[in-house]
This record gives structure tokens, sequence and C-alpha cells, in this order.
């Protein structure tokens, strides 16, 4: 796989890029986020693990705005965002905070009827109103990155599980984002295709790609991770780095979760 492009250079590395402001969700009655912080800066890797229902998703999601927080606020380039989509005055709109805060999904979230390459041109070309030629340059070199230029005229009920997964990095990407999420991306793959996928995202982190990732997989976590944050019922309970948190956890709750994934 060709080397990522460095993605941390004239950047302030001490700058947070985006954070997350005693945030809450409910739904109903059911409080699912209960005041969360997060501040990332750039080229950090921050890890979400905890058990299924402690909110992780929820998190994720909310910081691209795909789920409205009930309370707290978003803040991108230390400017808060809105619910409203276009920015106004000091306020950030849902539409600014999308266009660099990208989203790679557990189930892939292809457009069937289109190639590989219509996908991975399609935001660029409609959203960012790039050039279809300069779009699919892009492309064409994400594909080759992820390891599936050959692929690109091919349709996604072509492709197996992994390489889809490895598509919409590649689709994510050519928004060039400044932050990317990515919300379990390998646990709708068979066991065998989760290396390629965890390999790219690897490849990702090493050129500085500021992430937050949720996921099960607790020593690619370990290996990849500068935070680790442990999830529990709506609040984090364990913050620190993967060597704390993962490698040697004093939490008896984390350390049975760990444990099971661990074995």
């Amino acid at each position: 796989m060709e080397r990522m492009q460095d993605m941390t250079q004239n950047k302030n590395p001490s700058t947070p890029v985006i954070e997350a402001v005693g945030l809450h969700k409910s739904y109903g009655t059911l409080e699912v986020l209960k005041g969360l912080d997060l501040s990332l800066e750039r080229g950090e890797v921050v890890a979400l693990i905890g058990p299924s229902g402690s909110g992780k998703s929820t998190f994720i999601r909310c910081l691209n705005m795909m789920e409205i927080p009930t309370g707290g606020t978003i803040r991108f380039r230390q400017k808060a965002v809105s619910e409203r989509f276009h920015d106004k005055g000091e306020e950030l709109g849902i539409g600014t905070l999308r266009r660099h805060v990208g989203m790679v999904f557990q189930h892939f979230n292809l457009f069937p009827h289109k190639t590989v390459l219509q996908n991975v041109t399609e935001g660029p070309t409609v959203v960012c109103k790039r050039p279809k030629r300069e779009a699919e340059e892009l492309a064409m070199d994400l594909l080759a990155q992820v390891g599936l230029a050959e692929k690109h005229a091919t349709y996604p009920n072509h492709l197996s599980g992994g390489q889809k997964q490895r598509v919409a990095i590649a689709r994510a990407l050519a928004m060039e984002p400044e932050v990317l999420l990515l919300d379990e991306v390998t646990s709708a793959l068979d066991p065998e295709l989760v290396g390629e996928v965890l390999a790219v995202i690897r490849g990702l982190a090493d050129k500085g790609m500021t992430m937050a990732i949720v996921t099960h997989e607790m020593a690619f976590a370990a290996d990849v991770a500068s935070r680790v944050l442990f999830l529990d019922k709506g609040v984090i309970a364990e913050t620190g780095t993967a060597e704390e948190v993962i490698l040697n956890p004093q939490n008896p709750r984390l350390q049975g979760f760990v444990a099971r994934f661990k074995g």
C-alpha cells in the first residue's frame, strides 16, 4: 500500500480541532449520554470502548451532529456548532461541520447503483463542486492507497465486505476531512476481512489523521490510540493511555470488559 498523504502539515498540533462539552442525549425518558466531555487535538487518535448500550455510537454520531444532542455543545475549530445547516454569525452550521468531519459507518452505506469510482467522487463533485476530472484523479489516488484502484469500475455488490469498507474510507477521505470518525467499522465483517480494514486505519494513524474510533478490537486500539475512553452507562468511566486503560485496567468493570475481548 502506498504511504498515505501527510495529514499534519501546516497544522497547529496543540489546538483542539473538535470538542464535546457537557454532552447529553436523550430519547424520550431514556438518557443515553450523561454529560460527556471530549477534546480531540490534531493528529490524535482516540479509541472509544465499552459494552453494548454504553453510548459509544451515539456519542460519535453526536460529534458530527448526525444525532442532535439534547444538551451541551459541539465545538469545531473553537467555534460552537448550531443545529442550523448554514453558518450564522460566530456559530458554525451542521453543513460546515460535516464538510470537515468525515464519518465511516458500520454498514458501509455505499450507493449500490454507482461504481466504486462514482461512490468516491460523489462528495467532492456534488458537495464541494470540484471538477469531475480533478475529483476522479483524487479518487483514484485514494483507491490506490486503500489497495482498490483496480476495482474502480466495479459495483458494490461485487465487492467483499472488507473491500466495501475500504471504499467507504476512501469516500470519506475524498472530502479531505480534518477529523475522521469511525463507528465500529469492522463489526459487520467476517473475521478474515477485519485485518485489511484495520491496516488502512493504521496507515491513516501513522500519517497523522485525527480520528475517533469506536471499536471492540482491543489489540488494535492499544496499538494505534493515543488515548482510550471507556464508556459505561452513558458516562466516561475511565480515560487514559492504552497502557492504563487496556493493558493495565484498574476499574473492576473495565477489567471484566477488557478481559472478554482480550481472551
